[in-house]
């Protein structure tokens, strides 16, 4: 049965339902570890222990929807890969294959063969993209299936009842998204006091937190005012890690790394920060210089399915007629199973002809991001990170005509590296 939510105005269950957050506020319980190695400015190696393992951050999750990877195996995850920890969508796995189905097979981890660490989103996000028809209240949230247009509620205890049966190693607070490029000031304010007030009720909710990590979500916009507010309501709910989200949806790229660099300056130093929805390379390095820990996000493999791999020299379309006799790999650094083995030649040739060409493609750019952030971790460690970011973006915009954008070169300067 799932809880009742707070009616607005019932001022003595509200605060009955405040004292019970307060108390197990109090207690304290953690199913992580979290544990900072060696820092450089602002930038951490850290480790990060869950109950599937333990996690090397900064730490870049590939978004496998259902618990999978389109076109890649857990094999592959695994042993070709390396990765530790991956992401699966709430919304999706509540549609198909539902609870019933999670719970008989004793969660995601056996459903999907995946024997390392989940983070499951709340739906929420999922829900505002791909639903025109949603209403947003006090209650939750309502919307149609884009599968079969059946009606559903989505309030923070039902997110929390169906990621408890997912059984993600961390778990995301059901948050009021508001899309960055959003600039009303009152819905931004709403938004935000909103996604507190339904953080304490997912607390609430949340069944098995020995077990599973609940991890609260900044929202505010790119006002440095309510992310402020909000940062400061969330700590006191001292959740076992927090989220910035809110951007990566359009917002200018000054306010984007600002925001980031504002929150990750509020939020715990003992707690890993997630910025939520970060998939380009850069992005997720500026990030990681700020003091971020864990990123996600779709676009690696969403444009590996046209051709588009990353480079240590920015991105290239392999479909382009160029590579139809470049008979070297997609990046001559990367050790990946693809650039050891294929050129881009080989890869032009069977883009429209072989499936077998887009598994090629995505595994190595997931590859690609971990590798770039694991060598950034290794820059901490050997304190040369102002060297391995410099050379970086050099690289990464050499084929630009203006060279490094400015945004970067700002956002290097917040980071501690000054490249005017």
């Amino acid at each position: 049965m799932e809880n009742s939510p707070l009616k607005v105005g019932d001022a003595s269950a509200q605060e009955s339902k405040k004292e019970e957050v307060k108390e197990l506020v109090r207690m304290n319980i953690s199913a992580l570890q979290f544990k900072v190695l060696k820092q450089w400015g602002f930038a951490r190696a850290s480790l990060l222990t869950l109950p599937h393992g333990d996690v090397r951050t900064p730490v870049y999750m590939p978004v496998g929807t259902k618990g999978a990877m389109k076109g890649l195996l857990p094999k592959n995850m695994k042993d070709d890969i390396d990765c530790e920890i991956m992401l699966a969508n709430t919304y999706h796995l509540f549609l198909k294959p539902g609870e019933e189905i999670l719970d008989r097979e004793g969660g995601l981890h056996k459903f999907a063969a995946w024997d390392k660490n989940y983070l499951t989103d709340s739906g929420g996000f999922q829900i505002v993209s791909l639903s025109d028809l949603n209403e947003v209240t006090e209650e939750g949230v309502t919307f149609e299936s884009h599968i079969d247009k059946m009606k559903f509620l989505l309030t923070p205890e039902r997110s929390m009842e169906v990621q408890n049966s997912i059984g993600a190693d961390i778990m995301m607070a059901l948050d009021d998204v508001v899309p960055p490029t959003i600039t009303d000031a009152d819905r931004l304010e709403e938004a935000m006091h909103r996604s507190v007030r339904w953080l304490d009720r997912c607390i609430l909710a949340h069944k098995k937190p020995e077990v599973q990590n609940l991890f609260a979500i900044v929202q505010g916009g790119c006002d440095d005012d309510l992310r402020k507010i909000c940062c400061d309501e969330m700590i006191k709910r001292n959740t076992p890690g927090y989220a910035i989200g809110g951007l990566a949806g359009g917002e200018d790229k000054e306010d984007f790394w600002r925001t980031v660099h504002t929150c990750t300056q509020l939020l715990p130093d003992d707690k890993p920060r997630y910025v939520m929805g970060i998939g380009y390379p850069v992005d997720i390095l500026i990030c990681s210089l700020l003091g971020a820990d864990m990123y996600d996000c779709v676009y690696a493999t969403r444009v590996a399915r046209f051709g588009t791999v990353f480079t240590r020299n920015g991105e290239i379309k392999l479909r382009g007629s160029s590579n139809k006799n470049q008979f070297i790999p997609i990046d001559s650094k990367c050790q990946c199973y693809t650039c050891k083995n294929y050129t881009r030649s080989y890869l032009w040739q069977s883009f429209t002809r072989d499936s077998s060409c887009l598994q090629l493609l995505s595994l190595h750019n997931v590859y690609f991001l971990l590798d770039i952030i694991r060598e950034f971790r290794q820059a901490i460690l050997d304190e040369n990170v102002e060297e391995y970011m410099t050379n970086f973006v050099t690289d990464y915009y050499i084929t630009e005509k203006d060279g490094v954008p400015q945004w970067v070169k700002n956002a290097l300067k917040a980071g501690g590296i000054d490249m005017s």
